[in-house]
């Protein structure tokens, strides 16, 4: 006996459910609680930095394509600032926070996951390959951070981001 088929309706209905739409989202952690631990329980309010003119042309070029926002919103005390980024990895964005300390990265955490596959890069024995990384001429992080077979577009999208938090850090620290 086969089975009864499914009424339009219902069918578009499962189709465009959160279920299949969103299923892959996973946050890690909140932005908020990020930015606590990032300043000891204390943020500062966030400050927004206009990527424009010059700016604008040296962000695309670290990203490899225009920046998504005209503004990009962080949070400064002292030497120390925390980015709370995005950037595509093969379909989907990940969001990522990263603090910056005298224009050397602290520490890497990615704050949602929405890909399918790549999630490896959440887990610290691959962020903390970043910790103290700074840029060298050109732009370039100073060290060689190891991938991770399967998440090649997504470990390429972190490295995209310290690169333009430890950019943009410079920017706003001079």
């Amino acid at each position: 006996m086969s089975p009864l088929p499914l009424p339009s309706w219902i069918l578009a209905l499962l189709l465009l459910s959160p279920m299949g739409v969103g299923a892959a989202e996973q946050v890690f952690l909140e932005p908020g609680r990020f930015l606590r631990q990032a300043f000891d329980g204390d943020p500062p309010p966030p400050k927004v930095l206009w990527l424009t003119g010059e700016r604008r042309k040296q962000v695309s070029r670290i990203l490899g394509h225009p920046p998504p926002k005209l503004r990009v919103r962080y949070w400064l005390r002292g030497q120390r600032s925390a980015w709370i980024l995005e950037e595509i990895g093969k379909e989907r964005p990940i969001t990522v926070g990263i603090v910056i300390e005298d224009d050397r990265v602290v520490e890497v955490r990615v704050l949602v996951y929405r890909e399918s596959r790549g999630h490896e890069v959440r887990h610290p024995f691959f962020t903390r390959q970043f910790e103290g990384a700074r840029l060298k001429q050109g732009d370039k992080l100073d060290r060689r951070i190891d991938g991770i077979s399967g998440a090649t577009l997504s470990v390429r999208a972190l490295k995209r981001l310290v690169r333009l938090a430890l950019w943009l850090h410079r920017e706003v620290s001079r």
